[in-house]
C-alpha cells in the first residue's frame, strides 16, 4: 500500500547495562524502508512484552513507559497524516526527523518581520495605507533594539517567542523607549501579527499571545472651546510664518482634516456636493477611508485667502503647508500669543472639530463619524464622552423651558383662584 506506516517498540536484549536493563527502540517503517530511534527509555529484560510492545505489569513505572509509548505513537501519526494531507513525498526517514525536529529549519523573527513588512510597503496606496507601513518598520526596529539588549544577537528563532518575552518588550518601550501604555500596546499589536503569522504557517507548535490582551487606556483629548477658536481667529499675527500656520491650523478646526490630509489636498479634492455647494471628498491616509465634507465659511474663507500663493501657484495643491514639526512649534508661538495654556498641536484641530464645531452645535455623532472618515462609530464616540458641557447647556435650556411652563400653570391657577374669590 502507498504510504503505508507501522511502527514497532523492540528492545536489542544483545545490549544490557549491569543491571540487566535494555534501551526501547522505535523502528519506523514506510513501505517496506526502516528508520530506527531509542525513545530514551530502558526496561528489565523480564518485564518487557515483544508482541505487545509494551511494558507488562501495572507497576507506576510500567505505567509510565506505556504511556509514553502511546505518546509517540500519536506524534508519529500525526506526523504521518500531516505529510499526506499537504501531499509531500516522505520515508521513514523524513518521519524520523520529523519526529526528532531535524527537518524544522528555525525561521527567524526579524527576517519575518521584513518579509512582511516589504509585502506592506508594495501593497502602499492598494490595501495599505503609507503610515501604516511606518508604524510596522518602527515596531520591528524596536523589536530589534530589544533582541539585541536582552538577548545580545541580531535575531532569534521565532519558536523562541514566549509570554515571558511578550511581557518583557512591553516593560522595555515603557522604560527604555519611554513609550506611553497605548503606544506600546500598538506596538506589541503589530510584533503579535509577525508572530501570528508563524502560527498560522506551523512554524510555532502554539501562539505565545494567547494569554496576552491589548487593552487601551481611554484617553481624554483635549480641543479647543469656542471663545478659544475665536480669540486665534481674531489675533492680528504680524509675522508671516505664525499667521500661515493660524490660518491653516483654522482650517483644520473646521474641516476636521488631520495633517497628513491637509499637505495632500489637491483642486481634484474639491467637489460640488449633492446640495450644490463646495464640498472637501478625499480620502484619509491613515486608514485609506473616505471622508467628504462640506466646507465651512471659514474654511472657504481661508482657502480663497490663499488661492494665488506664490508656493502652491504652479501646483495643485490648495494650501502652502509647512513640515508637521515646525507647524507644531510655531503652534506653541501662536498658543502663547493667545493666551491659550493647552498643548497647542496640528490634531488639536481634529479634536476640536469633532466636539466644539460639530458635535456641540447639533450634528449628529453619525454625521461626524462620517466627515472625520472613520471605520468604526465606537471611535467617535469617545468624542461624545467628553462633551458634558453640552449636556449642562441642553439640560439648561430645558430647564428653563419646564420653569416657563410651570410659571404659567401657576399664574393660570392664581388668576382662577382669584376670580372665584371675586
Amino acid at each position: 500500500m502507498k504510504n503505508s506506516l507501522s511502527l514497532l517498540f523492540y528492545i536489542k536484549r544483545s545490549k544490557v547495562d549491569r543491571n540487566q536493563k535494555a534501551n526501547i527502540y522505535l523502528r519506523i517503517t514506510v513501505n517496506g524502508k526502516r528508520a530506527e530511534l531509542s525513545i530514551q527509555r530502558k526496561v528489565s529484560l523480564g518485564k518487557w512484552n515483544s508482541k505487545a510492545g509494551k511494558v507488562k505489569g501495572f507497576s507506576s513505572e510500567a505505567q509510565e513507559i506505556n504511556q509514553y509509548i502511546d505518546l509517540i505513537s500519536n506524534k508519529i501519526n500525526k506526523i504521518h497524516q500531516q505529510f499526506i494531507q499537504h501531499e509531500k513525498h516522505f520515508t521513514s526517514i523524513n518521519i524520523r526527523d520529523a519526529y526528532l525536529g531535524k527537518d524544522i529549519e528555525h525561521k527567524m523573527v526579524l527576517k519575518i518581520f521584513q518579509d512582511h513588512n516589504n509585502q506592506v510597503e508594495k501593497l502602499v496606496g492598494k490595501e495599505f495605507a503609507a503610515l501604516t507601513a511606518l508604524r510596522y518598520k518602527t515596531a520591528k526596529k524596536h523589536v530589534k533594539e530589544f533582541i539585541k539588549k536582552e538577548y545580545k544577537q541580531d535575531d532569534i528563532p521565532v519558536q523562541d517567542i514566549d509570554h515571558k518575552f511578550i511581557t518583557s518588550f512591553e516593560y522595555y518601550l515603557k522604560t527604555e523607549r519611554n513609550c506611553g501604555h497605548n503606544s506600546a500596546v500598538k506596538y506589541i499589536t503589530n510584533f503579535k501579527k509577525i508572530v501570528r503569522i508563524a502560527y498560522a504557517y506551523d512554524w510555532i507548535s502554539k501562539d505565545p499571545f494567547f494569554n496576552w490582551k491589548a487593552r487601551l487606556k481611554t484617553v481624554d483629548r483635549e480641543f479647543l472651546t469656542e471663545q478659544e477658536i475665536q480669540n486665534i481667529i481674531e489675533k492680528n499675527v504680524h509675522i508671516p510664518r505664525l499667521d500661515l500656520v493660524k490660518d491653516i491650523f483654522i482650517f483644520s478646526c473646521f474641516t476636521g482634516l488631520a495633517y497628513i490630509d491637509v499637505k495632500k489636498l489637491t483642486k481634484d479634492n474639491i467637489v460640488i456636493g449633492i446640495d450644490g455647494s463646495k464640498w472637501i471628498n478625499t480620502k484619509r491616509a491613515k486608514t485609506d477611508s473616505r471622508s467628504n465634507i462640506p466646507i465651512l465659511p471659514m474654511a472657504q474663507i481661508i482657502l480663497d485667502k490663499y488661492y494665488q500663493h506664490p508656493k502652491i501657484l504652479n501646483s495643485e495643491r490648495l494650501l502652502p503647508i509647512l513640515s508637521n514639526q515646525r507647524m507644531n512649534a510655531y503652534l506653541k508661538e501662536i498658543a502663547d500669543l493667545c493666551g491659550i495654556t493647552k498643548n497647542l498641536t496640528f490634531h488639536l484641530a481634529r479634536h476640536t472639530f469633532a466636539t466644539t464645531v460639530t458635535l456641540t452645535n447639533g450634528v449628529s455623532i453619525e454625521s461626524v463619524s462620517k466627515m472625520l472618515g472613520h471605520k468604526s462609530l465606537k471611535t467617535t464616540q469617545h468624542y461624545a464622552k467628553i462633551l458634558d458641557r453640552k449636556v449642562s447647556v441642553d439640560m439648561n435650556i430645558l430647564k428653563n423651558k419646564l420653569t416657563l411652563k410651570t410659571g404659567k400653570i401657576n399664574a393660570t391657577t392664581n388668576f382662577k383662584k382669584s376670580s372665584k374669590s371675586s
